[in-house]
């Protein structure tokens, strides 16, 4: 299955892309957003946090005769340069290649088809793999390793607060603690086995519901997605030049919540507590929103590409 970036024509409308200017893609991926900034006359820094994209990249770019390279040259005249790092370093590794002062970053937070498709990875419950669901092999921590060793009461808060899993969660952590005393839980199939079961019977039938929350809430806690979204959104600000833009895309409403407060916040002079009877923060705008509400693929594109269902886009601009 070949890559289809998403949202792609309001992601360039929203980042205005210009011939010359620097832009960061936080999120590389499969390069589909970056080579599109490129071939508009963009300079691209993609920053990508599995260095199984950047290696991949590389060897695409070094096989110029490919005529399927997501670069089609873009890469090799300098156009784009691809890192291994975290977003959560957002301004130091732009820093360390050059790009501060920037006109654009975007930050699209979902997961490759790439990632999905490949069944070692074990993001998906759709495919039988080891349950891994690290975007970098730094990470000490597996899926498999929270799966069988942490209390109930912290698979209920994994559930819970990353899956948002609050009707089946304590089933599915209490499920998980019997099959402990049986063996342990390595796989992706597993698990999914495991939740199915989890569930009444009557539901079954409708396990991928619970299972995809599951895997969500686990890949967030191996991977400190949102925390790391949290500690980027400000260095991504701060790397913005006066009409800078910054557009982020994601897919599901822990991640929509954070963009859309930090957006908020950044656009407001005060961010004292409404009780407060008068300011004491000090705070000053330095973004304006440009999306009053999330951006959403258009019945097409959702027709053509699955994954743009739950994809939302909101952008600023620096002012």
């Amino acid at each position: 299955m070949s890559h289809i970036p998403v949202l792609l024509k309001e992601v360039l409308e929203y980042l205005e892309v210009k011939p010359g200017g620097k832009y960061i893609d936080a999120t590389f991926g499969a390069g589909g957003h970056s080579k599109a900034i490129a071939e508009r006359g963009g300079e691209v820094l993609g920053i990508d946090s599995d260095e199984r994209n950047v290696i991949l990249s590389v060897a695409k770019d070094q096989k110029k005769e490919d005529s399927s390279s997501a670069f089609d040259g873009a890469q090799n005249d300098g156009r784009i340069k691809v890192v291994h790092g975290n977003f959560a370093d957002i301004k130091r590794i732009a820093e360390d290649n050059g790009f501060s002062d920037v006109d654009g970053i975007l930050f699209d937070l979902g997961l490759s088809s790439e990632q999905l498709d490949d069944a070692e990875r074990g993001f998906s419950f759709q495919k039988d793999g080891p349950l891994d669901m690290r975007m970098h092999v730094e990470e000490a921590k597996t899926a498999a390793d929270i799966v069988s060793g942490y209390q109930e009461k912290e698979l209920v808060t994994i559930f819970y607060g990353f899956g948002e899993e609050r009707r089946f969660g304590k089933r599915v952590a209490r499920a998980i603690m019997d099959a402990r005393k049986v063996g342990s839980i390595k796989s992706t199939a597993q698990l999914f086995d495991i939740t199915k079961h989890a569930l009444p019977a009557n539901l079954r039938f409708r396990a991928g519901d619970t299972a995809r929350r599951i895997f969500q809430a686990l890949r967030i806690a191996v991977n400190g997605e949102l925390a790391n979204l949290e500690k980027a959104l400000p260095q991504a600000a701060a790397l913005l030049k006066p009409g800078g833009r910054l557009v982020v895309i994601s897919f599901h409403s822990l991640e929509d919540r954070i963009v859309k407060n930090f957006m908020a916040d950044a656009a407001r002079d005060c961010v004292c507590p409404p009780e407060f009877p008068e300011c004491r923060c000090d705070h000053r705008a330095f973004m304006r929103v440009l999306t009053r509400k999330p951006v959403t693929a258009t019945e097409e594109e959702m027709a053509e590409n699955s994954r743009s269902k739950s994809a939302k886009l909101r952008a600023s601009l620096k002012i």
